[in-house]
């Protein structure tokens, strides 16, 4: 029985406590039926009809002067920073927060922190607009990405996502050694300074998404201002934010200077040929001459029409320079070439025509000695081949003896069958182009590496 007893009182408290939480849960639901209602009323309140009108712009602090609106930003993404189209297109998450005392509500006790709505009609908005926006388009997928929380004290913060393709005025004389500045601007369409201004919030207005990923940019920092514009119409408040993008050097190095440089070194190899493979000369001269002049237009393809020089104009134009001198540098040296043999052909019927000469008066002189025993004059006439021989020989030792050049002694270094000009144009080439070229990259490197940021 007493077991019993024991049991009986045990269900009993089950039993009791069982009914407490379903109470506790009915009275927790109730509360929150109540407390949605009282969501209800407040907004029925507070926004009902005619008793808010979105048309009238809220007053300032204290009731009088312009609505302060603070503005921050959140930057998801940057998708892609055009050079040709001189734009850039960004993803971000655009905030408004301002007072509007006539959205004031009962909080019970800090039950209720905020208010939340989806329709933006159904308060006042400002009407602000991004100045220098191409495109632009707010998404909707699954729902529209937009809310409006109204706090007790009649602060309202409207947060929308959207996507937006903006105008970056470029300047490319760097290019691609450059850094560009695109912009973000925010002003008011229609109301004044007077009655509204744009304020950036405090702290940290503007934020950017970790691990931004661009193509051939380094966002490399940004920065905030102010831009207000005076028009016939009025001054109206205005808000920037100033991205500082750095471009990657090293796709450009290895797509185009590093493609260039073998360019121009593989036509130095017709130097290396001999004179009379014309034909392997020609063809590396204009197949190295057609390749730079295609990668310089594939170059220009992808940038914008502009009326000054750009860097990269400069490395391109100089190496289409090299290719096209080392192509003349073969004309030149297949002409002289040419010339040399006329000038031994000459020289070799000169020889052969004094060398007949002599023959012809060794052959009277002998013819006469044996017909009469008449002595040989001493002095040669001047018209003798011998005396002028003899004096050409005195002639030269005589001559007083120069100085020793060093290009000279080094240039009779590399004797040719004919020791001719055209071989010397090679050797000379062989020295001059690639010195030539060195020091043009020492002045175009240090002259674009080293400049200063105001330039860039």
């Amino acid at each position: 029985m007493k077991m019993s007893k024991s049991k009986t009182r045990t269900l009993h408290c089950l039993w009791l406590f069982l009914l407490a939480c379903l109470c506790s849960a009915s009275l927790a639901n109730n509360a929150k039926i109540n407390f949605r209602e009282k969501e209800k009323k407040v907004l029925d309140q507070i926004l009902g009809q005619g008793k808010y009108d979105a048309r009238i712009r809220p007053s300032g602090i204290n009731g009088t002067g312009p609505a302060i609106v603070r503005i921050n930003l959140f930057v998801r993404s940057i998708a892609t920073i055009s050079d040709i189209k001189m734009e850039y297109s960004v993803q971000l998450t655009f905030r408004e927060q301002w007072l509007d005392e006539r959205l004031k509500f009962d909080d019970f006790a800090g039950r209720l922190k905020y208010l939340t709505l989806t329709e933006a009609n159904r308060v006042w908005m400002p009407d602000l607009f991004f100045s220098n926006e191409k495109e632009g388009h707010f998404h909707n997928i699954i729902m529209p990405n937009v809310y409006i929380r109204i706090f007790p004290n009649g602060s309202v913060l409207y947060s929308i996502r959207i996507s937006l393709t903006l105008a970056c005025p470029m300047n490319l004389k760097l290019y691609p050694l450059d850094r560009q500045v695109c912009s973000l601007r925010m002003a008011s369409y229609g109301w004044t300074t007077a009655d509204l201004v744009f304020l950036w919030k405090e702290g940290d207005p503007v934020q950017v998404v970790k691990n931004l990923h661009l193509p051939r940019f380094t966002l490399e920092k940004f920065l905030t201002d102010y831009c207000n514009s005076k028009t016939n119409t009025g001054e109206y408040s205005c808000l920037k934010v100033d991205l500082l993008f750095k471009r990657e050097f090293s796709y450009y190095l290895i797509q185009i200077y590093i493609p260039c440089c073998m360019l121009v070194i593989v036509s130095w190899v017709s130097f290396w040929l001999d004179q009379g493979a014309v034909p392997a000369r020609v063809s590396l001269g204009v197949t190295t001459l057609l390749t730079m002049a295609t990668q310089t237009s594939g170059i220009n393809a992808s940038l914008p029409p502009v009326s000054y020089t750009k860097a990269i104009d400069v490395w391109t134009g100089v190496c289409l320079t090299f290719v096209f001198g080392a192509l003349l540098e073969f004309a030149l040296v297949n002409y002289a070439s040419r010339s040399d043999m006329h000038r031994e052909s000459i020289k070799k019927k000169r020889r052969d025509m004094e060398q007949a000469s002599m023959d012809a008066a060794s052959d009277l002189l002998d013819t006469d000695s044996n017909a009469t025993f008449a002595m040989k004059p001493l002095v040669r006439h001047p018209g003798d081949p011998l005396a002028l021989e003899k004096l050409r020989q005195c002639e030269v030792h005589m001559a007083p003896q120069k100085r020793p050049n060093c290009c000279r002694t080094w240039l009779s270094k590399f004797p040719t069958r004919q020791c001719s000009r055209s071989k010397r144009i090679d050797v000379i080439s062989r020295i001059t182009f690639p010195l030539v070229f060195a020091l043009f990259n020492l002045v175009y490197w240090s002259t674009y590496l080293f400049r200063d940021e105001e330039e860039n």
